[in-house]
């Protein structure tokens, strides 16, 4: 008994196919896959896009592409200008895509989840061939809701949408390895400085469980108090430590959640005439360049940094070759290993 093939086996789902199952107007489906959802309620932009997963419906870039044409530009959202490590990723990026004869354009989202969405809506990617977008403060449910016609990569700490490429790194196995380096030189009472034990995922609460981790692998009890919930750059870091200080709580070793954050606590140290890594041991995390040069040298976690450049880059320039089928997004997690400077004590022979 021959089965009857379904109405789309042969033949590619158009738009006025995706409208009937969700008894919309096509103009309707293409707004949703455009991004001019303000005037397309919630309800209606869930229910299209679960009819476009349903039926695999795909926007037919290589058409899209020969009709538009090209710009020779890929965009990069970032939640701050001022920070040595995004600094540094544009830079990898910008060099990277030059390689390719791509122009990177940086731009500011501040960290607002509004900022990021806007970023992916389809008036916005006219400018671009694809973008790239550092996630902060977005969430599955805004994500889901856009469906643009232009290659998109997402950056971040949390395994958001499967709906776009993802390149994570690995934030809990980094804060596992810093919390154990230390932990292997003799550190006993270890700030992590920038911490969250809890609440929603994010580098903070991500880089904590690896530290937590560390601690219960090692049968050693974590001080709450040493948990140090303040910001990730420079001031936050030098306000953190002085603050523990002058609390008297008494630690031998720092974990800073960025090395921003570990320079600050470097100044403090300073000021406060603590030795390091004599008196206090300090890992940051991020691996900038900028930690070569501070005093000690900053033993910092490296996160794959160039590997995650290559990474995107590959994964962009893969999705703007309009002579190859699309395949399912890719999610890429890239390993964390350590640097090992002056502002920690080489490992006792006798340990």
């Amino acid at each position: 008994m021959h089965q009857l093939p379904s109405p789309h086996a042969h033949q590619r789902v158009t738009m006025q196919d995706v409208a009937e199952k969700a008894g919309v107007s096509a103009q309707t489906v293409s707004n949703v896959v455009n991004g001019r959802t303000e005037r397309v309620g919630p309800e209606t932009i869930d229910r299209v896009a679960r009819v476009i997963d349903q039926l695999g419906y795909r926007v037919n870039q290589s058409a899209r592409s020969l009709r538009k044409g090209r710009t020779g530009i890929v965009g990069l959202g970032v939640p701050v200008l001022a920070s040595e490590y995004y600094g540094e990723l544009a830079e990898r990026l910008s060099r990277r895509f030059s390689e390719h004869g791509v122009r990177l354009v940086t731009e500011n989202t501040g960290g607002e989840m509004t900022a990021e969405v806007e970023s992916l809506a389809a008036s916005h990617l006219e400018t671009y061939d694809g973008f790239i977008l550092a996630i902060a403060a977005s969430e599955s449910a805004e994500l889901n809701r856009i469906l643009p016609g232009k290659p998109i990569v997402l950056l971040g700490e949390r395994a958001l949408s499967t709906r776009f490429d993802h390149v994570l790194m690995d934030n809990v196995g980094g804060g596992r390895l810093a919390t154990r380096h230390l932990l292997e030189r003799g550190a006993r009472a270890i700030v992590a400085l920038g911490g969250a034990a809890e609440g929603p995922e994010s580098v903070q609460t991500l880089r904590t469980r690896g530290y937590l981790e560390a601690h219960r692998a090692g049968g050693l009890p974590v001080r709450p108090e040493l948990i140090q919930p303040v910001g990730l750059d420079m001031a936050d870091g030098y306000r953190g430590v002085n603050a523990l200080l002058d609390q008297g709580v008494e630690f031998d070793g720092v974990f800073a959640l960025t090395d921003s954050c570990a320079f600050g606590a470097l100044r403090a140290l300073a000021d406060r005439g603590l030795g390091v890594p004599g008196d206090v041991q300090v890992v940051g995390f991020d691996n900038v360049r900028a930690g070569e040069y501070t005093h000690p040298r900053l033993t910092s976690v490296e996160p794959g940094n160039d590997a995650m450049a290559d990474a995107i880059v590959s994964v962009m320039l893969a999705r703007l070759k309009v002579d190859r089928p699309a395949d399912e997004p890719r999610r890429t997690m890239l390993p964390a290993s350590i640097v090992e400077r002056g502002s920690t004590r080489p490992m006792s022979t006798g340990d």
